[in-house]
Formats: structure tokens, sequence, C-alpha cells
């Protein structure tokens, strides 16, 4: 008889909002994150265990420059990160305790968040939007929000980055038309490569 304790495994929801899409030039402004337990085997989401949302003001010219474009999106307005800065310390706990990170499109948070905390690309990160075939499960897209009101779980979507990791654990937990739950099928196609920023042009001589 396998015990609980050998197939109990930490996942780590991750969600980031940003003044931006690049992450050489813009910076995060708001990190919301969710440590649960779950069965390894059947990918069954058992307990969170905790979760925290942080704000910070951007530093870089730069991002400070975008953050109105990027408030269109998020609505964080900029006297609600003015000031702040991330408690470092409590966030690298959340990240050593964990056995997988996940996000949605994790591509985009982790290229984000490891300019700050280079550690966590050595961490197992798997993508909700690119390990489950959502358009071959016949969904139109792979987007939070279209996910969402297809399982009816939510027909509007915040933007702030507690929020939708709450949503998405919601979506984890349903069951896919090939009948496993959905975290289940997310950890089996596997973990993502190492991020590698992209190569700087070197001058030719």
């Amino acid at each position: 008889m396998i015990s609980l304790r050998n197939i109990e495994k930490l996942g780590l929801l991750v969600d980031v909002e940003t003044t931006g899409l690049g992450p050489a030039t813009d910076e995060v402004i708001e990190l919301a994150l969710k440590l649960f337990s779950y069965r390894d085997d059947t990918g069954e989401i058992l307990n969170v265990l905790e979760e925290d949302s942080f704000l910070r003001e951007p530093l870089s010219s730069t991002a400070r420059n975008n953050y109105e474009r990027a408030f269109r999106v998020h609505g964080i307005p900029y006297e609600s990160v003015q000031g702040k800065s991330f408690y470092d310390v409590k966030i690298k706990t959340y990240f050593q305790r964990a056995d997988s990170i996940l996000a949605h499109n994790a591509s985009f948070d982790r290229s984000f968040l490891v300019r700050m905390y280079p550690e966590v690309n050595d961490l197992k990160w798997y993508c909700t939007m690119r390990n489950v075939p959502w358009k071959n499960y016949g969904f139109p897209n792979g987007k939070l929000l279209t996910l969402l009101q297809s399982h009816d779980i939510t027909n509007h979507q915040t933007h702030r980055a507690m929020d939708d990791i709450t949503y998405l654990m919601e979506l984890l937990k349903k069951t896919s038309p090939n009948g496993n739950l959905y975290l289940q099928e997310v950890l089996e196609y596997g973990p993502m490569r190492k991020y590698q920023p992209a190569a700087s042009k070197r001058k030719m001589g």
C-alpha cells in the first residue's frame, strides 16, 4: 500500500502583473503566490497551505513611463504601489518549498521573475496554457478567461494576480475530455526547459 505521504507533493501557482511585456524594460508590480498540496498520481488538489500577494513600485524610468498603459489592463493605481517593495525573504520561501511551479503562460511570468530571483530558473516550471491541448478539446483558444467561461467558473477576469491564480486553481480541479484532472495533464506533459534570455546582438567586427 502506497502511503499518501509518498505521493503528496507541493505545487505553487504564480501570477505577475507588470508594466508591460518586455522583461528587459518593464517590471513586476504585483506578484501572487498560492502554495498547495496535490496527489502526484492523480493530480487531485488536496489543500491550500499558504497564499500571499505583494505589490511593488517600479524603479526604472522605462517601467514608470509604461505604467499608464499597463494600468488600462490591470487597473492597479500607481498610488497602490508607490513606496512598496516585495518581501523577498518571504517570497523565496514559497519557491523553496514547492516541487512544481505552475502559471498560465508560464514563460511570461518566469521571464520577469528570473531577473529578480535567478534561482527560480532551476525549478520545475509547468505551463497551464501550453501543457493542455485546449484547442484539440474544442475550446476556441487557451486564454485563461476563455477557459474560465467555458468551464462555468467566471465570466469576468479582473487581471489582479491573486484572482487569476484562484480561478486557475478551480480550472485545474476540473476533469478534461480525456477523463483526467487538468492538473494531472499539465504535470504529465512535463516541465519547461530552463529560461534563456535572448542573446544580445554582438557588433560585427
